[in-house]
């Protein structure tokens, strides 16, 4: 496999934007930009289940009033990814253990160690190499997802013409849910043979050893995600209807002159959102599927040596599988699991370990 020196690639401008699941908090100051600017308004999650109707299901088969009888509870997918997608690291998180995703999501995020602040700094060298980010002023929801679109198609560009492209936002419907992703590093094959992009994610290590297989087959998850989005989007099937409905979008929204500038300096004249994704849709059919083959590369966080390349063929029966298990826990259709005994090494580096059930009867044992 070959790259292109990121050092003799002029760098791309793009907006500023925090990625991967931070990329959640980011959708959420977009809307409560537009809010604030006197926009379209978005009922909030508590008004929308104010105005929802009662489900005959709540009614006892016992015969007691409606009243009486407990609502069932919402999904995680409902309480906390409402009007929105659910990212990639969503899913890999919720892979690695799902209980730990259930104490996430209840009641937060546990402060970030000082090997992951190392991991984000990485990434962050590694896309300053072959991208430069701009400030631009974004006001409406409409208007961060049309950067988001342009960051698409300026990252397509510079993987077509240079060969490579890093930090590459894609989203889609994946087992009919939304999800949205940051690619790592994408490449074009240099040997001019092959014209399928390479995905590749880069994983850093505090120690000079390999990782465990837990580990591998979750950043096999990882990349099969981001290759199930990409493959998708070029096969023409975003749902744009079911987009606009779905984050409560409007088509014909103007955009406001910082960002039309922004545009125009990209070579694009864009008066709406609907412009703005008609050009991401010409993009994608452009674009030619990615390689069967995928690519895990893991550094040593101390001098960012090669600890090794694990290579992968995407597995389509086996990803399916895995979303689905993924997607019945973010859908309420059964209760989280508990990582196996052969992984509750996982557990010693769980922050939420001493609130577990399952560490809790072991200790009692």
């Amino acid at each position: 496999m070959h790259s292109s020196p990121a050092s003799a690639a002029p760098r791309q401008e793009l907006p500023v934007e925090v990625v991967s699941d931070e990329e959640m908090a980011l959708i959420d100051a977009a809307l409560a930009a537009a809010a604030a600017a006197g926009a379209r308004p978005l009922l909030s999650s508590a008004a929308r289940r104010a105005a929802a109707p009662l489900s005959c299901a709540a009614y006892s088969a016992a015969g007691g009033d409606i009243e009486d009888s407990p609502l069932p509870r919402r999904s995680l997918l409902a309480r906390f990814r409402e009007r929105r997608a659910l990212a990639v690291t969503d899913i890999t998180a919720t892979e690695w253990c799902e209980k730990q995703m259930e104490f996430v999501l209840e009641h937060g995020k546990p402060e970030r160690t000082e090997a992951m602040k190392a991991g984000s700094d990485r990434h962050a060298q590694l896309e300053q190499e072959v991208v430069e980010r701009v400030d631009v002023t974004i006001k409406s929801a409409e208007e961060f997802w049309a950067v988001k679109f342009m960051n698409f198609i300026m990252g397509t560009n510079q993987l077509m013409f240079e060969g490579i492209t890093r930090e590459l936002p894609v989203i889609g419907v994946v087992e009919g849910s939304w999800m949205v992703g940051i690619i790592d590093e994408i490449q074009m094959p240099m040997d001019g043979i092959s014209f399928q992009p390479i995905l590749v994610d880069t994983k850093t290590r505090v120690r000079p050893t390999v990782p465990s297989e837990a580990q591998k087959r979750n950043g096999r998850l990882q990349l099969m995600c981001y290759k199930y989005l990409w493959d998708n989007l070029i096969a023409e099937r975003f749902p744009a209807d079911n987009f606009f409905s779905y984050f409560g979008l409007d088509p014909n929204y103007l955009l406001s002159d910082d960002v039309k500038q922004y545009i125009s300096t990209l070579g694009f004249d864009a008066k709406t959102f609907e412009d703005v994704l008609n050009y991401y849709k010409v993009t994608c059919h452009t674009l030619p599927r990615s390689q069967e083959l995928l690519f895990l590369r893991y550094e040593l966080q101390a001098d960012h040596s090669l600890l090794e390349e694990y290579q992968f063929t995407y597995d389509a029966r086996w990803f399916k599988d895995q979303i689905q298990q993924v997607l019945g826990f973010w859908q309420g259709s059964r209760e989280p699991k508990f990582v196996t005994e052969e992984e509750r090494w996982k557990c010693s580096f769980c922050k939420f370990a001493s609130k577990c059930p399952m560490i809790a009867s072991i200790s009692r044992c």
